[in-house]
């Protein structure tokens, strides 16, 4: 629903705007520009999916090698000490508990779409623990919270879109990604555990906080000591080596269970390829929704209007044009795709607002999706303190992708 009216309303705005173009300032050509952009943006949007179907077959093909490896048990066991503090209400045992370390498992490794439905059938284990149907229980929302913040390590689709677009680095976004998703996750968990008095100084999850900010620390001290020009080079040095080691210790894995890898490999390729084209028509939608509002000039409206407030209190405003995939990202997943696609294609995918709009879109996931399918799944109405909590998250993740950005990318 919220999409629909994002949709409409950037249609409506731009024609709006287009209208106050011809009549009061005679421009003739502003329906040419926005009738033009929008068979540019179909095809681009087309283009863009077909490319990704090759890059999640091969990731959902992997991932389902590592589930039947066993590796998705063994971070499950290797989390519990952690995850048992932070569900209290989950009894030992239950599914909801696999569920739920499978789903974070697929949006550690960046795969949104295949983390969805299992998130959806953790909510179902979720719901069959609540007495009240209607109510988000506590784990319930520590569940969505989280899911919402993020918590991604690995941004394949991101890296791939980036590749897509020409990017001379493709995973030159992964560490600013990284730590930008951490801030956002700590977040998102402190708050909860505040509101809901889960007890942060029990021995597990301070080392598991420590960690996290020691991490994110250490990273910024690393990189912000070294020379400008060898940023780039070790941040994606360290993305590419990882990748690597995630795909041959899965592949290990597999062998040494004795699996057909090939055959798994293939199980989970065929759901990656559905799944690709399932996205086409949304990304097209989205991308021409939004062709049509930058070429009527009201997306150019919007950003100056920001930008003069932002020059006005002395502030660097070369972050402002990657806003509206900030702005996006808690209301629409495909939304703020779809804006960080098109800062790519107008400012270039190695510019410093196509790489903040990269970091933006990895640091967080989108709230009101996120609430909206998993709640509507199991009928639940009263989310308590889901949103709030998702917000403070998702503006410090955003807070976060600006500062990295300005240490990973500096503004020449």
């Amino acid at each position: 629903m919220v999409l629909n009216y994002i949709w409409i309303g950037f249609i409506f705005i731009a024609f709006i705007v287009a209208l106050c173009k011809f009549f009061f300032f005679g421009d003739t050509e502003i329906f040419n520009l926005i009738i033009s952009s929008t068979f540019d943006s179909a095809k681009l949007g087309f283009e863009i999916s077909l490319g990704l179907t090759g890059i999640l077959s091969l990731w959902l093909g992997i991932m389902k090698i590592a589930e039947k490896a066993g590796l998705i048990n063994s971070f499950s066991r290797f989390a519990a000490p952690v995850f048992s503090k932070l569900f209290p209400g989950i009894p030992p045992g239950h599914p909801a508990s696999g569920t739920i370390f499978l789903n974070f498992s697929a949006n550690i490794l960046g795969l949104d779409n295949a983390a969805t439905p299992i998130g959806l059938k953790a909510m179902q284990e979720l719901q069959s623990l609540n007495t009240d149907k209607q109510t988000a229980t506590n784990a319930m929302i520590m569940f969505l919270n989280i899911n919402a913040s993020g918590l991604t390590l690995v941004p394949i689709t991101i890296m791939v879109y980036r590749a897509q677009l020409s990017a001379a680095n493709p995973s030159d976004v992964f560490l600013p990604i990284m730590i930008s998703t951490f801030v956002a996750t700590l977040v998102a968990i402190l708050a909860v555990c505040f509101i809901q008095k889960i007890n942060v100084l029990q021995r597990s999850l301070l080392f598991f906080f420590a960690g996290i900010i020691a991490f994110i620390v250490g990273m910024i001290c690393l990189f912000n000591s070294m020379p400008q020009e060898s940023i780039s080079k070790y941040s994606s040095l360290i993305a590419n080596l990882c990748l690597m080691l995630i795909i041959c210790g899965i592949l290990v894995a597999g062998m040494r269970r004795r699996l057909n890898v090939y055959d798994a490999f293939i199980l989970g390729a065929k759901e990656g390829f559905f799944t690709a084209v399932k996205i086409i028509p949304f990304l097209v939608a989205i991308l021409v929704a939004i062709g049509i509002f930058r070429s009527s000039g009201a997306m150019g409206i919007l950003i100056d209007g920001v930008r003069f407030l932002v020059a006005y209190c002395g502030v660097d405003t070369s972050f402002v044009d990657a806003l509206p995939t900030i702005i996006m990202k808690p209301l629409s997943g495909s939304g703020a795709r779809g804006m960080m696609l098109d800062a790519m294609n107008t400012f270039g995918a190695d510019s410093f607002v196509g790489r903040l709009a990269c970091v933006a879109q990895g640091s967080t996931d989108t709230i009101f999706y996120v609430v909206a399918v998993y709640y509507g799944c199991v009928g639940i109405r009263n989310t308590r303190h889901t949103i709030p909590c998702a917000l403070l998250a998702d503006f410090c993740g955003a807070i976060a992708a600006i500062i990295t950005s300005y240490i990973f990318f500096p503004v020449t």
